[in-house]
C-alpha cells in the first residue's frame, strides 16, 4: 500500500471520478470500490466495507465521507480535503452555473444519454453488490442478514430503515457471530492524529449548538444561510435524496427560494456526476438575500459538507483500535452483511426501477455489466458506452 501520494495527485484521481461518477450515492460507492479496492489496491474489501458501514452509520453524505477517508488514508487531512475537492468540484461548478441560467437546462433530464448514465449505474452497483456479497456474506448467517436488510429497506424505504438495519446488524453480529477473529488485513493508517479527532468532535457539536443562536441574535443572512445548510448536513442520515425534504423546509418557507426554482435545481442535480449534496451550491446561488450568487453558493456548499469532514476526521483516529476488538469485530461483521443487503435493495429501488424501463434497457445494462465484470473495462468506458447506448436507443425508439 502506497502512503506517499501527494494531495495534488489525490485531487487529480478524485477529479476524474467526480467527472464520471453518475448514478447517485450508492453508485458512487461502487465507483470508489472499483477504483481503490480493485484497481489501485489502497485497501481490501474488508476494510472498504468497514469504512462504508462506518460512514453510513453517521449523518451526512456517505459516499463523500468514504472519499474523504480514502484521501486521508494517503495524505492525512490535506489528502482528505483534496479528495473532496476533486470529487465535488465538477458537479458544484455545474450547479453554480445553472443557478445563473435555469433556461439552459430545459428538458435535459429527459435526454437519452442521461438515461444511459442511469443504466451505467445499474452495472456498477450490480458488480459491487456481487463482489462484496461474496466477500462479506460467506456463510448462511451473514447471507440471511443481508437478505433481511434488503427486505426491511424495501418494505420501509427510508433513511430510518437503513439506520435500523445497521443497528440490528450490530446486535445480530454481537449475538450470532461471537468470538470474531481479529482481521488479518485491513489495518489502515489514516495519518490523522487523535488530537485532530478531538478537535473535530468539539467543532462539530459546538457549531451545531452555537450557529442557531447566532442566526437568531444577529439576523445576518449569511449566518442564517450557513446555519440552515450546516444543520442539514449534520442531522440527515442516508445523504443523497434524503436531504432534499429538509433543504426544502429550510429555503422555501422563508422565501429564499421558490418551489419552481427548487424543483428545477433538483432535476438538474440528478443529471450531474458527483455528490447530490452539491444541490446546496445551486440553492445558495439563487437564494434571495445577501450574499447570493456564487458567494452564497460557495457558502452553502461549505456549510453542508463541513459536518462530513468533522465527523470523518473525528472517527478515523480511533478506528483501528476499535475494529480489532472481538466484540466490535463481531458487530462489524453483522453490520457489513447488512450493508450488502442495503446495497442490494438500492440496486432495485431506485437504481434499477428508474433506469430499466424496457427490454432494450435491460439488454444495455447486461452488456455494461459484462464489460465491467468480465472484460474488466474501467468504469469511465462503461459510462461512455452506456451514454452512447442510451442516446442510440432514444433515437431508435
Amino acid at each position: 500500500m502506497n502512503n506517499n501520494i501527494s494531495p495534488p495527485s489525490i485531487f487529480v484521481i478524485f477529479l476524474r471520478l467526480g467527472c464520471t461518477s453518475f448514478g447517485g450515492p450508492i453508485a458512487h460507492l461502487g465507483y470508489l470500490r472499483h477504483e481503490f479496492v480493485e484497481h489501485r489496491k489502497w485497501l481490501d474489501d474488508e476494510a472498504y466495507a468497514d469504512l462504508v458501514a462506518l460512514c453510513q452509520f453517521t449523518p451526512g453524505p456517505a459516499s463523500s465521507k468514504v472519499g474523504i477517508a480514502l484521501g486521508a488514508l494517503q495524505g492525512g487531512v490535506a489528502g482528505g480535503i483534496a479528495a473532496w475537492l476533486g470529487f465535488t468540484l465538477p458537479s458544484a461548478l455545474i450547479m453554480l452555473a445553472f443557478g445563473y441560467g435555469l433556461q439552459l437546462a430545459h428538458g435535459a433530464t429527459e435526454a437519452g444519454w442521461l438515461h444511459g448514465l442511469k443504466i451505467a449505474a445499474v452495472a456498477v452497483v450490480t458488480q459491487a453488490v456481487w463482489s462484496m456479497g461474496r466477500q462479506l456474506c460467506p456463510d448462511r448467517t451473514r447471507a440471511s442478514l443481508a437478505i433481511a436488510a434488503a427486505l426491511l429497506v424495501l418494505m420501509w424505504p427510508s433513511a430510518l430503515a437503513q439506520i435500523g438495519a445497521i443497528a440490528l446488524g450490530a446486535i445480530a453480529g454481537w449475538r450470532l457471530l461471537p468470538g470474531a477473529a481479529t482481521p488479518s488485513s485491513g489495518h489502515l493508517h489514516f495519518q490523522v492524529s487523535r488530537r485532530i479527532g478531538w478537535i473535530a468532535w468539539i467543532l462539530f457539536f459546538g457549531l451545531l449548538t452555537l450557529l442557531p443562536l447566532l442566526a437568531r441574535t444577529t439576523g445576518q443572512h449569511a449566518v442564517q444561510l450557513f446555519d440552515s445548510f450546516y444543520r442539514a448536513g449534520s442531522l440527515v442520515f442516508g445523504g443523497g435524496h434524503v436531504v432534499l425534504p429538509m433543504l426544502r423546509a429550510e429555503v422555501v418557507p422563508p422565501g429564499w427560494v421558490g418551489d419552481g426554482e427548487f424543483l428545477a435545481g433538483y432535476g438538474v442535480a440528478q443529471a450531474v456526476p458527483g455528490p447530490l449534496f452539491t444541490f446546496a451550491a445551486y440553492l445558495g446561488t439563487v437564494a434571495k438575500g445577501d450574499p447570493s450568487g456564487w458567494i452564497g453558493g460557495l457558502l452553502a456548499l461549505a456549510a453542508i459538507f463541513l459536518p462530513a469532514f468533522l465527523l470523518t476526521f473525528g472517527v478515523l483516529p480511533f478506528w483501528n483500535v476499535l475494529r480489532v476488538k472481538p466484540s466490535i469485530r463481531s458487530m462489524m461483521n453483522g453490520i457489513n452483511a447488512m450493508v450488502v443487503g442495503i446495497l442490494l435493495a438500492a440496486l432495485y429501488d431506485p437504481i434499477f426501477t428508474s433506469a430499466v424501463r424496457t427490454p432494450a434497457d435491460f439488454a444495455l445494462a447486461i452488456c455494461a455489466f459484462g464489460l465491467l465484470a468480465f472484460w474488466k473495462l474501467p468504469p469511465l468506458w462503461i459510462v461512455a458506452f452506456a451514454a452512447l447506448g442510451g442516446a442510440g436507443l432514444s433515437s431508435f425508439l
